[in-house]
């Protein structure tokens, strides 16, 4: 496993965790086994990161998309969803973890959205490790979201076009309170971003495994982890000005 520098971890993971479905059909296994040993994955690299001292991971659970998939699959995933919310809010109590959610909580079922609303009262005086889960989540639908609420603000007189700039519509996300990611991690071999803070992740950057989530544990994190170490992060400046203001 490689050796990490604590100093230049990323503040902010962002994971797409893709090929649950996948790791089940190599294996003539439903795909909600896929996804149940899924489940298991997420404990494993929610805890090392949270033991790494990275400061927020954002999971990409259920995208608005995911809707569409059979009823079966959806309800199977909604029990899932709900199951490991219960089970590892202790958890998160335990590792001084702080639970987050974005997206349309109001599409998810009503059981659900308890166990979630519970979980986010009872860690939210939690000073560790923010733990958000995109549920029902669509990034374009919350492009949109923010432009309807800053124009209602506008049309209102509570704020002025002259004062509309990428810090006051960063406000308007749902990740306002939050950095925007360093890495984004996808695993299953998809080179895609799916509708994924796409406003969040403009100077992102990604690192794409062949990997398929339920098969990624602490090595393939660190990894890319390492990786990610390894890169230098410009964000449009040349190295030799980087140097000049460091």
């Amino acid at each position: 496993m490689h050796t990490l520098n604590p100093a230049r971890l990323p503040r902010h993971l962002a994971v797409i965790m893709d090929g649950n479905g996948r790791w089940a059909k190599q294996r003539m296994l439903r795909r909600i086994v896929g996804h149940q040993r899924g489940v298991e994955t997420v404990r494993l690299i929610v805890e090392e990161c949270s033991s790494l001292g990275i400061g927020y991971l954002t999971l990409y659970a259920f995208s608005t998309e995911n809707w569409l998939r059979p009823k079966s699959e959806v309800s199977a995933l909604m029990m899932l969803l709900k199951k490991y919310i219960r089970s590892e809010t202790p958890r998160m109590m335990k590792n001084n973890i702080r639970f987050n959610v974005i997206g349309d909580r109001s599409e998810l079922p009503a059981d659900v959205e308890r166990e979630v609303t519970d979980a986010l009262n009872q860690t939210a005086s939690n000073s560790g490790m923010v733990l958000t889960l995109a549920l029902s989540y669509g990034s374009r639908q919350e492009i949109v979201r923010a432009a309807r609420q800053l124009a209602g603000d506008m049309a209102a007189g509570r704020i002025t076009l002259g004062e509309v700039d990428e810090t006051l519509f960063n406000g308007y996300l749902y990740t306002a309170d939050m950095p925007d990611p360093d890495l984004l991690i996808r695993t299953s071999g998809e080179m895609r971003i799916s509708n994924f803070l796409l406003w969040q992740l403009a100077y992102t950057e990604l690192y794409y495994c062949d990997v398929n989530w339920p098969d990624f544990g602490k090595q393939e994190l660190h990894q890319a982890l390492h990786d990610y170490q390894s890169r230098e992060r410009r964000f449009g400046q040349t190295s030799d000005q980087l140097q000049k203001r460091s």
